[in-house]
């Protein structure tokens, strides 16, 4: 896996790059603002980009406008973005030019090796990562009248495990509950939000957007 970093804390950049390293993925590039990024992955073709969300000049959204360019210019490559703190706007607008091989997680996750190795792959593999966090948050604030009242606290935890690209085995090993019964979990989710099986979009990743898109209105 060939990784480019884009990332303007230097100390967070170089450790971010000594682990995956150590974990024998190849790191192709360092950069720490928009510009040197969108260069090295034109000149390397990196298979992920890890992206801070806030870098130079401003330090408010040009990682996101450069993960968005970059999946432009190189289509196919796989994202995963950091944040110092939830921005469920900033979420939204990357994951609304489309959902396969993104990731959106928390700085912090970074120290939890094995959670962050997991989102990782997950991502390079043409999956979808969302930190729990992010998930959490927004659960805490839907409306009442929105689609998602309408799920029930298991289908909700149901939904968020989705988000967080978990399949249907995955989620029902972390619920403690079975297979089929996630199964039914999931049926019922799409049925409240009106997700019918003919639809184009991927039914999962349609049912986390509502999430992010209820957030914005």
């Amino acid at each position: 896996m060939r990784i480019v970093i884009a990332e303007d804390d230097a100390l967070l950049r170089e450790g971010l790059a000594l682990l995956l390293r150590a974990e024998g993925l190849d790191v192709v590039a360092t950069t720490d603002s928009p510009g040197p990024f969108l260069a090295a992955v034109g000149e390397h073709r990196p298979d992920v980009a890890i992206v801070d969300v806030r870098m130079p000049p401003t330090h408010t959204d040009e990682g996101i406008v450069a993960a968005v360019e970059a999946r432009k210019r190189q289509p196919g490559l796989a994202v995963l973005v950091l944040s110092a703190y939830v921005e469920q706007a900033f979420a939204t607008d990357l994951l609304s030019h489309g959902s396969a091989r993104l990731g959106y997680m928390l700085k912090e996750r970074v120290g939890r090796v094995d959670e962050f190795m997991a989102a990782l792959h997950r991502v390079a593999d043409g999956g979808t990562a969302v930190d729990p966090e992010v998930i959490g948050q927004l659960l805490a604030r839907t409306r009442p009248d929105s689609p998602i009242s309408r799920l029930s606290a298991r289908e909700r935890d149901v939904l968020a495990l989705m988000a967080e690209g978990l399949g249907n085995s995955a989620i029902a090993e972390r619920l403690v509950v079975t297979d089929g019964a996630v199964h039914k979990h999931i049926r019922s989710i799409f049925a409240k939000l009106g997700l019918a099986p003919d639809d184009r979009a991927d039914r999962r990743v349609t049912a986390v957007l509502h999430y992010l898109d209820d957030q914005r209105r």
